[in-house]
């Protein structure tokens, strides 16, 4: 089962709909989701900071900014 990780903070619109997009696509594909918030890290935020929401599967970052529906299906489909 592939494991997307989503960085993010609080109060990030952006954050809030790639979380809704990743939590549509959870009911279709099987997949561990772990939100992240990189407030909790100065390492993540200075990482992160200008990219977040950042979505990230197996360890591989697939995509930032701007989070659509059919980049993360389709990353999640060559996964399984």
């Amino acid at each position: 089962m592939a494991i997307v990780k989503l960085y993010s903070r609080k109060r990030c619109p952006l954050c809030d709909k790639a979380k809704s997009v990743l939590l549509e696509l959870k009911e279709q594909i099987s997949f561990q989701l772990e939100e992240i918030d990189i407030e909790k890290s100065d390492e993540l935020t200075e990482k992160y900071g200008l990219m977040i929401p950042v979505v990230e599967i197996d360890g591989e970052e697939i995509q930032y900014g701007q989070i659509d529906k059919y980049t993360i299906q389709k990353a999640l489909a060559q996964k399984s």
